[in-house]
């Protein structure tokens, strides 16, 4: 079974989470929006996506940005460790919310790219 990175943050996208790990997929990471203020009380939420992978124990990266040349570089670079040592084989995205940089499109699979001359 492949090792994946799940990408989203709405209940749309927590739906095929909750799919994808009912399948027996191993999921090494999950990434987020940052919590948002929401209700009468402007409280913090998690997103839908965000509680499933609590629920479920799955580890958790909410990046204000993936840009590692941008407004929150630690961020992006945080979030890039994380990728990294994922090691996942791939990344399925579902409604994430952020503009995905080159870099995370080149990170999950590169050593299978390598492997077949494809990078």
């Amino acid at each position: 079974m492949r090792k994946l990175i799940f990408a989203g943050t709405p209940e749309f996208a927590a739906v095929a989470l909750a799919r994808l790990h009912a399948a027996g997929f191993e999921i090494a990471l999950v990434l987020t929006q940052p919590d948002r203020p929401a209700g009468r009380g402007l409280k913090l939420l998690p997103s839908a996506v965000k509680q499933f992978a609590l629920d479920h124990g799955i580890p958790v990266a909410q990046p204000r940005s993936l840009r590692l040349d941008g407004k929150y570089p630690d961020d992006a670079q945080a979030a890039r460790q994380a990728l990294l040592d994922a090691q996942a084989d791939v990344m399925i995205v579902a409604a994430y919310g952020l503009i995905l940089p080159q870099w995370v499109l080149d990170l999950p699979g590169r050593d299978a790219r390598k492997a077949c001359g494809a990078a």
